[in-house]
Protein backbone atom coordinates (compact mmCIF):
# COMPACT_ATOMS: atom_id res chain seq x y z
CA UNK A 1 0.00 0.00 0.00
CA UNK A 2 2.88 2.53 0.96
CA UNK A 3 4.54 1.68 -2.46
CA UNK A 4 0.94 2.48 -4.19
CA UNK A 5 0.70 5.56 -2.28
CA UNK A 6 4.82 6.69 -3.26
CA UNK A 7 3.21 6.44 -6.77
CA UNK A 8 0.84 8.62 -6.62
CA UNK A 9 2.85 11.16 -4.71
CA UNK A 10 5.24 10.89 -7.10
CA UNK A 11 3.28 11.30 -10.14
CA UNK A 12 1.39 14.41 -8.67
CA UNK A 13 4.72 16.14 -8.07
CA UNK A 14 5.68 15.43 -11.68
CA UNK A 15 2.09 16.30 -12.75
CA UNK A 16 2.31 19.80 -10.57
CA UNK A 17 6.28 20.09 -12.16
CA UNK A 18 5.30 19.81 -15.73
CA UNK A 19 2.10 22.30 -14.92
CA UNK A 20 4.69 25.13 -13.40
CA UNK A 21 7.13 24.95 -16.45
CA UNK A 22 4.02 25.38 -18.59
CA UNK A 23 2.87 28.37 -16.97
CA UNK A 24 6.44 29.40 -16.05
CA UNK A 25 6.72 29.35 -20.42
CA UNK A 26 3.62 30.95 -21.08
CA UNK A 27 4.57 33.89 -18.85
CA UNK A 28 4.72 37.15 -20.79
CA UNK A 29 6.19 40.45 -20.42
CA UNK A 30 3.40 41.92 -21.39
CA UNK A 31 -0.94 41.39 -20.62
CA UNK A 32 -3.72 42.41 -23.06
CA UNK A 33 -5.10 45.72 -22.43
CA UNK A 34 -8.16 47.13 -24.67
CA UNK A 35 -9.13 47.15 -27.65
CA UNK A 36 -8.93 50.25 -29.73
CA UNK A 37 -10.26 51.27 -33.32
CA UNK A 38 -8.65 54.49 -34.86
CA UNK A 39 -10.52 55.85 -37.50
CA UNK A 40 -9.24 58.38 -39.87
CA UNK A 41 -11.35 61.18 -41.29
CA UNK A 42 -10.88 64.22 -44.24
CA UNK A 43 -13.16 67.08 -43.84
CA UNK A 44 -14.20 68.57 -46.89
CA UNK A 45 -13.04 72.17 -47.38
CA UNK A 46 -15.01 74.69 -45.68
CA UNK A 47 -17.02 71.45 -43.27
CA UNK A 48 -14.54 71.20 -39.96
CA UNK A 49 -16.96 72.54 -38.21
CA UNK A 50 -20.21 70.58 -39.78
CA UNK A 51 -18.31 67.29 -39.33
CA UNK A 52 -17.60 68.35 -35.57
CA UNK A 53 -21.33 69.48 -34.72
CA UNK A 54 -21.64 65.96 -36.06
CA UNK A 55 -19.09 64.86 -33.68
CA UNK A 56 -20.60 66.55 -30.96
CA UNK A 57 -24.27 65.30 -31.12
CA UNK A 58 -24.15 62.01 -33.12
CA UNK A 59 -21.71 60.27 -32.68
CA UNK A 60 -21.36 61.26 -29.28
CA UNK A 61 -24.56 59.72 -28.16
CA UNK A 62 -23.63 56.91 -30.12
CA UNK A 63 -20.90 56.35 -28.45
CA UNK A 64 -22.41 57.23 -25.06
CA UNK A 65 -24.95 54.40 -25.46
CA UNK A 66 -22.11 51.73 -26.45
CA UNK A 67 -20.44 52.47 -22.89
CA UNK A 68 -23.78 52.37 -21.09
CA UNK A 69 -23.73 48.75 -22.72
CA UNK A 70 -20.33 47.68 -21.37
CA UNK A 71 -18.71 47.35 -24.53
CA UNK A 72 -16.86 50.53 -25.00
CA UNK A 73 -14.97 52.18 -22.40
CA UNK A 74 -13.86 55.54 -23.84
CA UNK A 75 -13.79 57.72 -27.08
CA UNK A 76 -11.72 60.88 -28.13
CA UNK A 77 -11.37 62.71 -31.23
CA UNK A 78 -8.01 63.98 -32.24
CA UNK A 79 -7.22 66.62 -34.96
CA UNK A 80 -4.39 66.20 -36.86
CA UNK A 81 -1.96 68.60 -39.04
CA UNK A 82 -2.99 67.20 -42.59
CA UNK A 83 0.86 67.14 -44.44
CA UNK A 84 -0.83 66.44 -48.10
CA UNK A 85 -4.44 66.17 -49.58
CA UNK A 86 -4.87 62.59 -48.68
CA UNK A 87 -3.72 62.59 -45.10
CA UNK A 88 -6.26 62.71 -42.27
CA UNK A 89 -7.18 66.03 -40.36
CA UNK A 90 -9.37 64.41 -37.70
CA UNK A 91 -8.77 60.87 -36.22
CA UNK A 92 -11.38 59.01 -34.01
CA UNK A 93 -10.49 56.99 -31.23
CA UNK A 94 -12.64 54.34 -29.92
CA UNK A 95 -11.34 51.92 -26.69
CA UNK A 96 -13.21 48.57 -26.49
CA UNK A 97 -13.10 46.36 -23.49
CA UNK A 98 -11.68 43.34 -25.27
CA UNK A 99 -12.28 41.42 -28.82
CA UNK A 100 -15.41 39.67 -27.65
CA UNK A 101 -17.06 43.50 -27.25
CA UNK A 102 -17.15 43.36 -31.33
CA UNK A 103 -19.56 40.16 -31.08
CA UNK A 104 -22.35 41.02 -32.78
CA UNK A 105 -21.23 44.40 -33.21
CA UNK A 106 -24.34 44.87 -36.40
CA UNK A 107 -27.45 43.91 -33.98
CA UNK A 108 -25.58 46.51 -31.43
CA UNK A 109 -25.03 49.19 -34.24
CA UNK A 110 -28.44 48.61 -35.32
CA UNK A 111 -30.24 48.68 -32.16
CA UNK A 112 -28.15 52.30 -31.20
CA UNK A 113 -28.79 53.54 -35.07
CA UNK A 114 -32.24 53.06 -33.91
CA UNK A 115 -32.12 54.64 -30.43
CA UNK A 116 -30.13 57.73 -32.31
CA UNK A 117 -31.51 57.95 -35.60
CA UNK A 118 -34.91 56.55 -35.21
CA UNK A 119 -34.24 54.00 -37.86
CA UNK A 120 -31.52 51.91 -39.02
CA UNK A 121 -32.41 53.42 -42.80
CA UNK A 122 -32.03 56.68 -41.13
CA UNK A 123 -28.74 55.91 -39.64
CA UNK A 124 -27.47 54.38 -43.07
CA UNK A 125 -29.00 57.99 -44.48
CA UNK A 126 -27.09 60.12 -42.59
CA UNK A 127 -23.76 58.32 -42.79
CA UNK A 128 -24.21 58.93 -46.72
CA UNK A 129 -25.33 62.21 -46.39
CA UNK A 130 -22.23 62.98 -44.26
CA UNK A 131 -20.00 61.55 -47.46
CA UNK A 132 -20.71 65.29 -48.68
CA UNK A 133 -18.81 66.71 -45.73
CA UNK A 134 -16.02 64.48 -44.93
CA UNK A 135 -14.24 61.24 -46.83
CA UNK A 136 -13.25 58.09 -44.54
CA UNK A 137 -9.44 57.45 -45.25
CA UNK A 138 -9.90 53.99 -43.39
CA UNK A 139 -9.52 52.47 -39.94
CA UNK A 140 -7.26 50.01 -38.01
CA UNK A 141 -8.35 48.25 -35.19
CA UNK A 142 -5.76 47.10 -33.08
CA UNK A 143 -4.72 45.61 -28.90
CA UNK A 144 -2.84 47.53 -26.30
CA UNK A 145 -0.32 45.35 -24.60
CA UNK A 146 0.68 46.30 -21.56
CA UNK A 147 4.15 46.02 -19.95
CA UNK A 148 5.00 44.37 -16.82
Amino acid sequence: MSLKRTLAHSAALLALAFTSAAAIADDHPYSEGPVVNVSRIRTADGHFEDYMKFLATTWKQEQELAKKAGDVLSYEVLTVEPRAPDDADVILVVYYKNWASLDGSIAKGDAIAKAVSGSVSAADKGVADRGSIRKVLGSSTMQVLKLK
